[in-house]
């Protein structure tokens, strides 16, 4: 494909929507790809160190941390407008304001 066929404008082209989902498909492959290929070689490099069972009790201990600090910023539940708004009236009410 040369460049002009690519810069068409057409439905097809960069421009139309199809085009889009196109190139954002293919440059979202080419990442996947590039991440992948990453992370291999460094799989493959820590498999090779002697301190490998070491590393994967860390690795392990790290993504419990992480996935708690997860659970407490997305699953703690706040508390209820209203009962922030009565807690705020009775403070009140109770300073004599």
């Amino acid at each position: 494909m040369t460049q002009d066929a690519g810069r068409s404008g057409g439905p097809m082209g960069p421009e139309g929507p199809e085009g889009r989902a196109v190139l954002l498909v293919a440059g979202l492959a080419d990442l996947a790809a590039t991440t992948l290929g990453s992370a291999l070689g460094v799989v493959s490099g820590l498999l090779r160190r002697s301190d490998a069972a070491e590393l994967a009790s860390e690795a392990e201990q790290d993504l419990m941390a992480r996935g708690r600090l997860a659970l407490d910023r997305y699953a703690a539940v706040p508390p209820a407008h209203l009962e922030l708004l009565a807690r705020h009236v009775t403070a009140r009410e109770s300073n004599g304001v």
